[in-house]
């Protein structure tokens, strides 16, 4: 597996600590633990080394954890002492598929895969919780550890889903959070309704008849097709949405033909549509429809969209989005939790627990570049704050 595994059994408070110096006392644990993340990212539904590691540093905390839940989920239940309600806190473990050029000595050693969005301090996170809950559990309810596979690609939550998450460990309330680059270290963001757009991710295929580049009017032409859906997919947001409603639709590949003198048979078009709407995001799909449709007509090919993946708007329930920012708000200052923020662009399938439970979906500010840029890499400075939020909102939740 590589790396190097040190055991770290829960630690009980000790009198005379606060739960933020209890929880620092660890952060070189989930330092190491972070930086071992790193350097061995896994995409999408491929997390097997890290959910192997995740259930060892479980197991050595005295916690029974559960695998292979959705593929490569692992979850962990602490029970309270009492009944009460249950409290999920979710941690998403993928990395992207791009190159590390963070420059970092833990970079990645996976060539075509780096934590450029940072899953891994948010994994190292949770286990930073779970080492906590593991000694000091809660007075009541229980505490629920959801350790997700393949957010990048919107499926992981879906799968976990399917795989009987809420049957097999039923939550009241879901919560989970998201390192920041757009906002400063100490500073955290917390929205009430939605917090993050919906996407859909497409793929259209265009079939047609090639031929000689200096035949033309003898082929069917898939390149002209796939140029002009193009070019109609990136109208829709400016012709077709409400301009008072946020929405993005972007075409990011085309790919076609291989030669300077031979029309192809085949193009293919792939892209995203983004909105906080739900509805909007209908509407917008309706209309790429009609489009594929519309070329079709003009140029004699087949054209065939689908969905491939799809997530809907991250939206935080009042009540718990109070709560959490209340929470922030202990840890950081309540000068420094900011509530009033227009949602991000980004998308998060966090939204699917929400979904079916309650919840809320916050930011910690770390500074540094943006995620999903190669010279990204988390800021372990973030890590003991982060537990130290997750743990306070599963204690308050819980009313321990």
């Amino acid at each position: 597996m590589g790396g190097v595994f040190h055991p770290a059994a829960g630690v009980a408070i000790a009198p005379g600590m606060t739960l933020a110096q209890t929880l620092a006392a660890f952060a070189p644990d989930m330092t190491e633990w972070r930086r071992d993340f790193h350097a061995y990212p896994e995409l999408s539904f491929e997390e097997t080394r890290t959910a192997a590691l995740v259930a060892e540093r479980l197991a050595a905390m005295g916690l029974s954890p559960e695998c292979g839940i959705g593929g490569t989920g692992v979850v962990a239940v602490v029970e309270g002492r009492a009944p009460g309600r249950s409290i999920g806190l979710r941690a998403d473990m993928d990395a992207l598929p791009m190159e590390d050029h963070s420059g970092a000595a833990h970079s990645s050693l996976h060539q075509g895969a780096s934590h450029s969005c940072g899953h891994d301090g948010h994994t190292a996170a949770l286990l930073g919780v779970a080492r906590h809950f593991a000694a000091n559990p809660p007075a009541q309810g229980r505490v629920v550890l959801i350790f997700q596979p393949a957010e990048e690609n919107g499926l992981g939550a879906k799968a976990m889903i399917a795989d009987g998450l809420f049957e097999r460990f039923p939550c009241d309330e879901f919560y989970a959070w998201h390192n920041m680059p757009l906002l400063p270290l100490g500073q955290a963001a917390v929205h009430t309704g939605p917090a993050l757009n919906g996407y859909r991710v497409w793929e259209i295929a265009a079939e047609g008849v090639g031929g000689h580049g200096a035949a033309p009017h003898k082929t069917t032409d898939s390149l002209q097709a796939a140029a002009r859906l193009a070019s109609e997919i990136s109208s829709i947001v400016g012709r077709h949405v409400d301009p008072m409603a946020p929405a993005l639709a972007t075409v990011t590949k085309l790919q076609a033909g291989h030669s300077h003198n031979v029309v192809p048979d085949n193009a293919s078009l792939a892209g995203t549509m983004r909105a906080v709407d739900a509805e909007v995001l209908d509407q917008m799909w309706a209309r790429l429809e009609a489009i594929c449709e519309g070329v079709a007509r003009m140029t004699g090919c087949t054209v065939t969209p689908q969905i491939t993946a799809g997530v809907p708007p991250c939206v935080n329930a009042p009540e718990q989005a109070d709560a959490a920012a209340s929470v922030c708000a202990e840890v950081f200052g309540a000068e420094n939790v900011v509530r009033g923020l227009k949602p991000y662009p980004f998308t998060d399938d966090m939204a699917c627990l929400l979904e079916h439970r309650p919840g809320a979906y916050l930011f910690l500010g770390q500074g540094g570049p943006m995620v999903h840029r190669s010279e990204y890499d988390f800021n372990d400075a973030l890590l003991p704050l982060a537990a130290e939020v997750l743990v306070r909102i599963a204690e308050a939740r819980t009313g321990a």
